[in-house]
């Protein structure tokens, strides 16, 4: 995909980026692994961009790019630290100046493509930016845009003056803001709270049928629980929606983070999706040396 050079020059290529350099930490696990349908964030970011752009990457810092999840796809890394989002743009530009970009946070899971279609269709290369504004507030969305190759010098100069907020530069800047066709589409995900409210939008069956789930007990658990295992029947969509469901039955001490959960054997995050089936064990910490 590429649009006409302002400048009367070749066509601008426009090339794709999913920003998963983000630690998590609200969420306490990879945002970037989160399932929705058997796919993960991540690649549901990548397929999106596919038909749209050129070619796409992953925004990665250096620390991350071993990451399996990750290194299935080309990779961009950081080369600034501490910047936030802002540094995984910068990168990008500094490695393909003469494409625009096509950015997107890689937790937007309400993200539909009729809403990344309009965004590209609005598309306005003689600005610096083409961007959605806020159903929220009005304000210009910087994680689900277009920046042309010309917001690169003004973007590392604002950089260079200690800011790093996407959105403040692109208030400040030559943006085309569009409206949103599809209001809610650009929600972020932060908290295990927020992922189960977008899980409920996307799969609401997910929340209506039930499941039969086999647990098994370990250690502490099994004393507190007063059993091995057990077959149960659970509304539970992950495993931390059924550990949660069982403290309230059993006088469970232990926190979900010092537990591990294995779903069929395999470990898994406290997030993974549960299915009808599923052999669920919830492991804790080994005592003794």
């Amino acid at each position: 995909m590429s649009s006409g050079n302002p400048d009367g020059g070749g066509p601008v290529p426009l090339l794709g980026l999913v920003l998963a350099g983000g630690r998590s930490t609200r969420m306490r696990t990879d945002k970037a692994a989160l399932l929705y349908g058997g796919r993960s964030q991540l690649e549901r970011a990548m397929d999106l961009l596919a038909p749209h752009v050129e070619r796409a990457y992953v925004s990665v810092r250096a620390d991350q790019s071993a990451d399996p999840l990750r290194a299935g796809f080309p990779q961009i890394r950081d080369t600034r630290e501490n910047l936030g989002p802002i540094a995984g743009l910068l990168a990008a530009q500094a490695r393909h100046p003469e494409a625009a970009w096509l950015v997107l946070a890689c937790d937007l899971p309400l993200l539909d493509e009729a809403t990344l279609t309009h965004l590209v269709r609005s598309r306005a290369p003689q600005r610096l930016a083409t961007a959605y504004r806020s159903s929220h507030d009005g304000l210009p969305e910087p994680l689900c845009a277009i920046w042309e190759p010309a917001s690169a010098a003004p973007l590392a100069a604002y950089v260079a003056t200690g800011r790093q907020c996407p959105r403040r530069f692109l208030v400040g800047a030559d943006t085309q803001l569009i409206d949103e066709p599809n209001p809610g589409a650009l929600d972020n995900i932060n908290t295990p709270e927020e992922y189960r409210s977008a899980m409920s939008a996307l799969l609401p069956e997910a929340t209506s049928n039930p499941k039969h789930i086999k647990v098994q007990y370990y250690a502490l658990l099994r004393e507190q629980a007063g059993r091995r295992d057990e077959a149960l029947v659970t509304h539970a969509r992950t495993p931390a929606e059924l550990y949660a469901e069982l403290a309230r039955r059993y006088p469970f001490s232990l926190a979900p983070e010092m537990l591990r959960v294995a779903i069929n054997t395999e470990f898994r995050d406290w997030t993974a999706p549960l299915a009808d089936g599923d052999a669920v064990v919830f492991i804790p910490p080994v005592a003794g040396g």
